[in-house]
């Protein structure tokens, strides 16, 4: 550089921090798109919307949910990873993407620990292990001994291969020393259909796929998966509580940035998830979803996220899980 081009850009630098402070201050101002690694209807679409609609009130700007589904949730992940980092286009991921699918994708082109920003959890899932009319078990204890008797011909399905449903069930199976056969369906509603019809004896599920079987008396609730007791079936015990002490296991969703994204950007956005979270209409509904609201910021988060990849990498490995 000569010395004019060096005297011209030194002139320009006090004015460059302004410009940038300028576009952080007023973040949001225009519409902010949420991605969902999955289809319509599921439920990380479902926790999306309901705080995306809380989220526009506290911002003032629209909150699109978009759905990406494709790749075990791999394909919104990595657009997510790849987008402009200014605060506009966020992910809502759960487990899989996060956390398990680097154990079940050895090719995967990135890795969200390292291209995504933490900014806040948004609720933690529990599920239901549920048994139909081929167990006689009325307890989890009963179930498992049923599956150790069976001597290797005991089944349970799942939502998929890879699933939290899957995962679930895989890690309870290696916590109580009992082998199992793993049956997976495209999707939770196909899977019931196969325990209710009694083909399957086994299936641990998200609450709002199974609430209107229990009540039917199709199925029967033997646990949740979570550290604590749902709300909605508070005489139902914890896996924990029932059989195997320091068992846990749910579905959870957060929202995470592009790397890069400006700290008052992601300051205000998880300041204003806290908001959202702490509305009573917005608790009711995610409680609706079988989910607890979270209080966990970005770098709580963070740290999550790395300790749920070790654990379920291990579950992973020992259960020699493969995706075709």
């Amino acid at each position: 550089m000569n010395r004019r081009n060096i005297l011209q850009a030194a002139l320009a630098l006090p004015f460059a921090a302004p410009v940038v402070a300028r576009a952080q201050d007023t973040w949001p101002s225009r519409p902010v798109r949420l991605l969902v690694a999955y289809a319509p209807g599921g439920g990380t679409d479902n926790v999306a919307r309901v705080v995306a609609a809380r989220l526009q009130a506290v911002l003032g700007q629209a909150v699109v949910v978009e759905n990406k589904p494709g790749a075990g949730g791999n394909l919104a992940t990595d657009q997510v990873a790849s987008a402009k980092p200014d605060g506009y286009t966020l992910l809502v991921g759960n487990q899989g993407p996060m956390t398990v699918n680097q154990s079940l994708f050895p090719n995967m082109r990135f890795d969200p620990i390292t291209t995504l920003e933490p900014v806040a959890l948004l609720a933690d899932a529990p599920l239901v292990a549920v048994a139909g009319p081929a167990s006689k078990a009325r307890d989890l204890r009963g179930l498992l001994a049923e599956a150790k008797a069976a001597n290797g011909a005991f089944s349970y399905a799942s939502a998929s291969n890879g699933s939290a449903s899957h995962l679930a069930a895989a890690l309870m199976f290696q916590m109580a020393g009992v082998e199992a056969q793993h049956l997976p369906f495209r999707g939770a509603g196909p899977a019931l259909n196969d325990v209710v019809a009694g083909h399957i004896p086994f299936m641990i599920t998200t609450l709002p796929s199974v609430v209107g079987l229990l009540q039917g008396e199709l199925v029967r609730a033997l646990a949740v998966t979570g550290e604590n007791r749902l709300a909605a079936l508070s005489s139902v015990p914890t896996v924990a509580e029932a059989a195997l002490p320091g068992y846990r296991s749910s579905a959870w969703y957060g929202v995470l940035a592009p790397k890069g994204v400006p700290q008052p950007v992601l300051a205000r956005l998880e300041s204003a998830i806290a908001d959202s979270l702490t509305t009573e209409e917005v608790a009711k509904r995610l409680r609706e979803e079988g989910a607890e609201p979270s209080r966990m910021g970005g770098a709580s988060f963070g740290t999550f996220m790395r300790e749920e990849r070790t654990r379920w990498a291990q579950v992973v490995r020992e259960a020699d899980i493969k995706v075709e």
